[in-house]
């Protein structure tokens, strides 16, 4: 499930540290959330979509990583992406 380019460009926005950061953690952490959210819906209406559901759970893990990552570098920039991408923790 790829996001349109649009929605992409917008996440990224949102989330840039910087003009052209796409890199960052606040900015990956996003947009797995994005997919995240649009996988949970495809895998509502198709339960049987094992496939779907491997590759969901291998993104949760990334984004587990790279949340962990931006806790142990700056707690402060964490607990904000964590508000801004209303994540319970």
């Amino acid at each position: 499930m790829a996001l349109d380019p649009k929605s992409k460009v917008d996440v990224i926005k949102k989330f840039a540290q910087g003009k052209g950061d796409t890199g960052s953690p606040e900015v990956q952490a996003a947009l797995l959330t994005e997919k995240i959210t649009k996988l949970v819906g495809h895998l509502q209406a198709h339960k049987k979509d094992e496939h779907s559901r491997r590759g969901l759970l291998s993104m949760v893990n990334k984004r587990r990583r790279l949340l962990f990552y931006l806790q142990k570098k700056d707690i402060k920039r964490y607990n904000d992406l964590s508000k801004k991408l209303s994540l319970s923790k």
